[in-house]
């Protein structure tokens, strides 16, 4: 409430400086909102009684977001309400409030925020301030923010405060408090002799520092935790190449048993891309690199950091029932992607030509090995182990071979042709303690037909097959869009594979939804199928589920 009075201050201290019809004509007031409701009902098959959400039966997530600008000025704040929050999202969301509260003063050289923000330095290895709706996911800072840019191509940044803890108030005895500041100078803006240059240079570096009292009865805890990075992006002709490394002194805490080792983050990109052709490849490394502002946290809540993901981000129903999940404690991998346009009017581009895309990725553990002769790996207290920095693990977390056509027919008809074979680490990824890697080949055909340049009917046609886990599945999806108003829907994932005939269940969903210019509301009963979602590597677990939701959002 305070910090709503202050802003409510700050605009009509501005406002007495301006006369009436001035504040009137500069002022604007823009936002969005969102509701996405819930309602449950037993389903015996999937074995789901009225206590889903602890006897209720409905799940309700909203949000409002609200911004007001006058010139340099700006200010706003986020209402939230979780009445129940939906299945899925973590319990300690219940609640309504306004989580998020800010104000901005910004000129073309400087700019002052106080209240709420998000930011981030670089890849976000040290520093990552975000939300993610779907994930019911948010780390915001609350405190202060200064950007300044001096001279055109340098940028500088510096941020105090302490994170978001779902409805939780700041106590100095509880999470701490982050601080972090981060540079960037761009050459080709800086220096005139290479502003047309045929190399393009950028570097970046950060420092973020993390102060949390010790209240550790057993362990003598660092109560400052820093971490360090630096970062480049160079340009050559049609070649791109970035990278960062990042450097954390010892964090003990509850992600990684409260080792005593420092955190190392990798990550190295090259592209190049010319008419017809786009590679892509990456490589990384995470290395005890959990980075939190309170240790004895674990899950979904108080990184300061963000480790990206490496993997193809799935979108189909089948596809993504294996999405891999980031592991901060140890991780090394590599990405290569190929995109191809194969040329039109010829026998295999056919008259509109063909898009050919190969994706391949692997995750392994980082090797471990003891630290010293008297204690073992990742034993609580000690400096947890040693490891060759680019020395790949033997345990497999997650392979993935993804090949992708994309085809024009005629002025009518288009297709997407997708293949996956999958390595899946469910004992690693879900927790499921002694469970054998999936191995999964997945077959998806998108095709859609247009009647007129406003009617469309889109089809999937999907298949999984595995021994591992639930077996085999087939889903099949049919959608009807009347643009720019209408869809319909209907879908069915079948588990016809699996071992357990009681468990070959049809997960079927019916959805229509309207949209009239900025606003959107959708319907949809039917089946929820347990599994997770994620996001850019960060996951939540989704129960099964079933009856009806709807979504209404809208931005003005």
């Amino acid at each position: 409430m305070k910090k709503t009075l202050l802003t409510i201050t700050a605009i009509l201290a501005i406002g007495i400086s301006l006369n009436a019809q001035e504040f009137l004509e500069k002022s604007e007031v823009h936002g969005s909102f969102e509701t996405d409701g819930m309602f449950y009902q037993a389903d015996n098959d999937l074995g789901i009684t009225d206590s889903l959400l602890n006897g209720k039966n409905f799940g309700f997530n909203a949000f409002a977001d609200i911004i007001y600008t006058l010139g340099d000025f700006s200010a706003g704040f986020r209402y939230e309400a979780y009445a129940p929050p939906i299945a899925g999202f973590d319990s300690r969301l219940e609640g309504q409030g306004f989580p998020y509260l800010w104000a901005t003063y910004a000129t073309e050289k400087y700019s002052f925020t106080v209240g709420n923000f998000y930011e981030q330095f670089g890849n976000g290895l040290v520093l990552r301030t975000y939300q993610e709706w779907t994930l019911g996911y948010d780390n915001s800072i609350n405190g202060v923010r200064i950007i300044a840019k001096p001279v055109k191509g340098v940028i500088l940044k510096g941020v105090y405060g302490t994170q978001r803890f779902f409805w939780n108030k700041w106590d100095k005895n509880g999470r701490g408090i982050v601080k972090g500041m981060d540079a960037e100078l761009n050459f080709n803006d800086v220096f005139a002799s290479m502003t047309d240059s045929w190399l393009s240079l950028t570097l970046g570096g950060s420092a973020v520092s993390k102060y949390q009292v010790d209240n550790d009865p057993s362990l003598k805890l660092p109560q400052n935790v820093g971490a360090f990075a630096g970062r480049f992006n160079v340009g050559v002709g049609k070649f791109n190449f970035t990278s960062e490394y990042a450097q954390k002194i010892n964090d003990p805490s509850a992600i990684n048993n409260y080792i005593y080792k420092n955190g190392q983050g990798f990550i190295l990109t090259g592209s190049y891309s010319t008419a017809g052709l786009g590679l892509f490849a990456m490589f990384k490394r995470y290395d005890n690199m959990s980075y939190k502002s309170d240790q004895s946290v674990s899950g979904n809540a108080l990184d300061i950091n963000y480790l990206p993901a490496l993997t193809e981000d799935h979108i189909y129903m089948l596809a993504s029932m294996y999405p891999y999940a980031t592991q901060a404690n140890g991780e090394i991998g590599f990405q290569f992607q190929v995109n191809y346009k194969i040329p039109k009017d010829t026998w295999i581009g056919g008259k509109y030509g063909t898009g050919l895309s190969i994706n391949f990725s692997q995750i392994n553990d980082i090797d471990k090995q003891k630290a010293n002769d008297t204690a073992g790996i990742d034993q609580r207290g000690t400096l947890g182990y040693k490891s060759e920095f680019f020395k790949f693990g033997k345990v497999i977390f997650n392979r993935d071979l993804t090949i992708g056509i994309n085809r024009k027919f005629n002025k009518n008809l288009k297709g997407i042709f997708t293949f996956i074979n999958q390595e899946y680490n469910q004992d690693v990824v879900l927790g499921h303690t002694g469970e054998p890697n999936v191995l999964a080949n997945i077959a998806v055909v998108d095709m859609t037909y247009k009647f007129t340049s406003k009617k469309a009917l889109r089809g999937e046609l999907q298949g999984l097959w595995t021994k591992e886990d639930k077996q085999d599945w087939a889903a099949l999806l049919l959608e009807y869009t009347v643009s720019p108003h209408w869809f319909f829907s209907v879908a069915d994932q079948y588990n016809y594979g699996n071992d357990i005939e009681a468990n070959r269940l049809h997960y079927y969903t019916g959805s229509f939804g309207y949209t009239y210019q900025t606003t959107r509301i959708a319907v949809t009963y039917g089946r929820q199928r347990e599994g997770v979602v994620c996001v850019g590597g960060v996951c939540r677990q989704v129960p099964a589920s079933n009856g009806f939701s709807i979504t209404l959002s809208s931005n003005f």
